[in-house]
């Protein structure tokens, strides 16, 4: 799946940040803080004003595929065996809101929005599991 496709966005409009199943993970974390270290070190092309960090799920994703390997998972989300189930694997509009709940702990400014959706493959809708948020200081 394409994010940029199912968005309708054209090239430079978003940064899209892809991993497996689309999960907000420890890593993603330090993706994202990088690069808003590249945003500041751009800052006189920086365009003020709000950003929504989207996080994008679909139907029938190969992540729950994954469900039968425990121990991996635990090891890419960077948690205990005990806590694995919390993630929501196998339910993509619960591992949104896990991710939103992710976003929201970790992520602290004042311009940022945070939306929860899910792609439906055999349909083409894109369904709003958590309508723009605002993160707050």
């Amino acid at each position: 799946m394409d994010p940029a496709h199912v968005l309708g966005l054209q090239n430079g409009e978003a940064a899209i940040v892809r991993n497996v199943g689309g999960r907000i993970t420890p890593a993603t974390l330090r993706t994202m803080a990088l690069l808003a270290k590249v945003g500041q070190a751009n800052a006189a092309t920086h365009r003020p004003g709000d950003w929504n960090l989207i996080i994008l799920h679909h139907i029938d994703c190969g992540m729950t595929d994954l469900a039968a390997f425990p121990d991996l998972l635990a090891e890419y989300f960077e948690i205990t065996l005990q806590d694995l189930e919390a993630k929501s694997v196998s339910d993509p509009i619960g591992s949104v809101r896990v991710d939103v709940d992710v976003i929201k702990q970790n992520i602290h400014a004042s311009a940022y929005f945070v939306t929860g959706l899910v792609y439906d493959i055999d349909t083409g809708l894109v369904h709003t599991v958590v309508p723009a948020t605002a993160l707050s200081n």
